[in-house]
């Protein structure tokens, strides 16, 4: 489920920059894992901040609460933008209480707004550009993070049966992101969402199909459960509120994860090897250690170990 759940929590910026808290993982005790392979690249889902125009520290509105340490509407750019559009306080942004700015990933939208929609157009070149780019961030970023989905599910075992209609889909949803402002203006990405869930859900089924005792928490409220050490192998954690969950230790391998909200979740030592759409910016947002099992195409999170 790529749209996050629920709509109680803190009114910060949209969750899952894996660009922002991503450390290089170079020691032992990463897992095997699909991910979203050499597509990415192609679309470029990967977050480039230095051929955005700070959008998400402009365009997107956030609170004060533990994820920032103050108000910012939605549309105004954060005091610590730059007038290069760089952040000032980049390498301080969970020091100094911007944790919120570590986990959020545009999946690339942010460039593709400012480089393609717009040609490299500066936000305030013409009148009316701010709201309109706001206008197109708001579509691209759910797209490209759909996008991201596809191509991992295109990657993953047993899938091969529904990859006729992964590619279809991934095509029709590239095409809509090469819009131009009033076209990604007509999109409806809630209803394009609902027909991408579905098929990455039957992805996710054959996927684990096979592994016995598989639980089934899509959408279940865990924040803060106890669940250290617990056998969810295989298991369905897509949407699922696990802030500040304790699964040490736990057996995750091959679960389903896809926006699942992850803040402050302990992972340590959990076995996390093929977990299915898992993200970086997710990874991000919990807490690890050395001994966390990682699935191969993601990084440990600096402060995991720092």
């Amino acid at each position: 489920m790529p749209q996050h759940p629920r709509t109680r929590r803190r009114p910060t910026r949209p969750r899952p920059t894996a660009t922002a808290d991503a450390g290089a993982d170079t020691g032992t005790g990463a897992g095997s894992g699909a991910g979203p392979g050499a597509e990415a690249d192609r679309l470029g889902l990967h977050a480039d901040c230095t051929r955005c125009f700070g959008l998400c520290c402009t365009v997107l509105p956030f609170s004060r609460s533990a994820d920032f340490p103050e108000d910012k509407p939605a549309g105004r750019a954060c005091r610590h933008l730059r007038q290069d559009f760089r952040c000032g306080i980049h390498s301080e942004l969970r020091d100094r209480g911007y944790t919120g700015c570590t986990v959020f990933d545009c999946f690339g939208a942010g460039q593709k707004v400012s480089q393609a929609t717009f040609g490299g157009r500066a936000p305030h070149t013409a009148p009316g550009d701010l709201a309109a780019m706001a206008e197109a961030f708001s579509v691209l970023r759910p797209l490209h993070e759909l996008l991201w989905y596809l191509a991992e599910a295109l990657r993953l075992p047993r899938t091969e049966p529904l990859h006729g209609e992964l590619r279809t889909a991934l095509a029709a949803t590239e095409q809509l992101t090469l819009g131009d402002p009033a076209q990604l203006a007509a999109v409806d990405v809630p209803a394009h969402r609902a027909e991408v869930n579905d098929l990455l859900l039957r992805s996710s089924e054959r996927a684990r199909a096979g592994i016995p005792g598989r639980r089934d928490h899509h959408g279940a409220d865990l924040a803060g459960a106890r669940l250290r050490g617990a056998r969810l192998r295989g298991a369905s954690l897509r949407g699922a509120l696990l802030i500040a969950a304790d699964l040490t230790r736990a057996d995750l391998t091959s679960a389903d994860l896809i926006g699942a909200d992850l803040r402050g979740t302990l992972l340590a030592g959990a076995d996390l090897t093929g977990a299915l759409f898992l993200t970086q910016a997710q990874l991000n947002a919990a807490r690890g250690d050395t001994a966390t099992v990682l699935p191969a195409h993601l990084s440990r999170p600096y402060h995991w170990v720092s």
